[in-house]
């Protein structure tokens, strides 16, 4: 067994343990390789070990990458910030945008997805920490922007996704992840069930996201090992 091979039964463990713990079905909770600064040949020995889903954050980056492992039926999520000069080609090569938190960008995305593609499935990025420097929604600004984007067409309004404070108080982070997950059910009562996904927790805090009702992990460093200096 490869080294990512191995992390990656690692990591399905954790998973399945942490969805016992809070009684949840295991399918309940889909795992996202986060694959950004590592190589093709990396993430395809991930796939080689059962591994689909992989999260890249760098478009300059990824792209190459999704052209070398075009033999593969892959699902490739964008899951960092994106700006509007890069939404063509995000539109057109990647199944699933977690990052969204502005209209114009969303309609780009509209715009832009081919009409022979399945909708381009997509989540809002919420800031529940009220950081300064990190992207995402206020919470008060959130169900305009999901009204909004969940009326687009060739897009399909998925959940909410966030990037908690690194904080090692543990009740704190959980509160995070509470606060999406009620924001999220919120959502779904005014715009129907489809809203299914909560895009949130990482290798160090999945077990957490878990118990507040995790749907899809985005887990990097765990599968991958640390990642290269830039």
């Amino acid at each position: 067994m490869t080294g990512i091979a191995a992390n990656l039964q690692t990591v399905r463990g954790r998973i399945a343990r942490a969805v016992q713990a809070v009684e949840r079905p295991v399918q309940a909770v889909s795992l996202l390789a986060v694959s950004k600064t590592f190589t093709a040949a990396a993430v395809r020995e991930a796939a080689a070990a059962g591994q689909r889903a992989f999260g890249e954050s760098y478009l300059q980056e990824a792209l190459p990458k999704i052209e070398a492992l075009a033999d593969l039926d892959l699902e490739w999520h964008f899951i960092g910030p994106l700006q509007a000069n890069k939404t063509r080609a995000v539109a057109g090569a990647f199944q699933w945008v977690h990052s969204l938190d502005r209209l114009r960008i969303a309609q780009r995305l509209s715009e832009q997805r081919d009409v022979h593609l399945p909708p381009l499935q997509v989540c809002l990025q919420v800031n529940v920490s009220g950081e300064q420097s990190k992207s995402g929604v206020t919470p008060e600004e959130l169900p305009a922007l999901a009204h909004a984007v969940a009326a687009l067409p060739r897009l399909q309004l998925r959940g909410l996704m966030t990037i908690p404070e690194a904080s090692d108080d543990t009740a704190l982070v959980r509160s995070r992840f509470a606060r999406l997950r009620e924001l999220r059910d919120d959502l779904r009562s005014q715009l129907g069930p489809q809203l299914d996904t909560l895009s949130m927790g990482m290798s160090g805090d999945l077990e957490l996201a878990v118990a507040e009702g995790a749907t899809l992990l985005r887990i990097g460093t765990a599968i991958f090992g640390e990642r290269p200096p830039a």
